[in-house]
């Protein structure tokens, strides 16, 4: 076997789903927060005062540091996964160097689990194997393209970017709302941007729209309902 196999790829036709979707979770993650987390920021603040300043203050303060701890948070998330996918890739690597023909022979019976003979499972894994080792092994046993691992960087830019787009919603809505409908506008404008937002998220799951928007509007309604309210009683008592 030569050593130049255990570096060449497999092409495959396209990337796998779920780390070709990974931006889009990220972005739709971002959005959600930033709707719901600036939207309850700014509902607090006015349910205390009716000052303009005041509640866009709280709430671009909000928007800048919830985008840069989604940014950072997915950064440092994905590259502690795409840590542990390198270090199985590598183990496996060693693995095949030091026992060529024993983990032949595991790659052949995993075919076999999946419905081949032992004859046509023992011809696909050696064909496989002669024209990508690494990338063979690594696909079947442990689910992993290595030519495609997960970027961190798409995904906190997709996530701080979803954020910041998320929360600029409810924070032009207070700006531009006359004091006396300020707070329905802003709890309409976010019931619609959540309605989205879930409708989003089940389609990058490929799940159920209807139980997704439901879940994502509960959570943003009581999140609004919770801090509005406790932005009234310190209002009210002045604190």
């Amino acid at each position: 076997m030569s050593p130049e196999n255990f570096l060449k790829p497999i092409e495959l036709p396209s990337k796998k789903p779920g780390q070709k979707l990974n931006w889009l979770r990220a972005a739709v993650l971002g959005a959600n927060d930033g709707i719901i987390s600036t939207a309850s920021i700014v509902v607090g603040v006015a349910g205390a005062s009716s000052s303009v300043g005041f509640i866009l203050t709280a709430g671009v303060a909000g928007l800048v540091a919830g985008a840069l701890s989604m940014g950072v948070g997915e950064y440092v998330s994905v590259s502690t996964q795409r840590d542990t996918e390198k270090a199985l890739i590598e183990k496996e690597r060693l693995e095949l160097i030091e026992n060529p023909e024993y983990e032949l022979e595991e790659l052949a019976e995993i075919y076999v689990g999946k419905g081949l003979t032992p004859q046509t499972a023992r011809t696909v894994a050696q064909e496989l194997t002669a024209h990508g080792v690494v990338t063979a092994h690594v696909e079947v046993e442990l689910g992993l393209d290595p030519n495609d691992l997960t970027n961190p960087w798409h995904a906190a830019y997709a996530s701080a970017l979803a954020f910041f787009c998320g929360a600029v919603i409810p924070i032009i809505v207070v700006a531009l709302s006359p004091a006396f409908i300020r707070i329905p506008l802003t709890f309409f404008s976010v019931l619609a941007a959540l309605i989205i937002t879930g409708t989003l998220s089940a389609h990058a799951g490929e799940a159920g729209k209807i139980k997704a928007i439901v879940r994502v509007v509960l959570g943003g309604m009581l999140a609004m309902a919770v801090t509005f309210g406790i932005g009234k009683l310190f209002g009210i008592a002045g604190i």
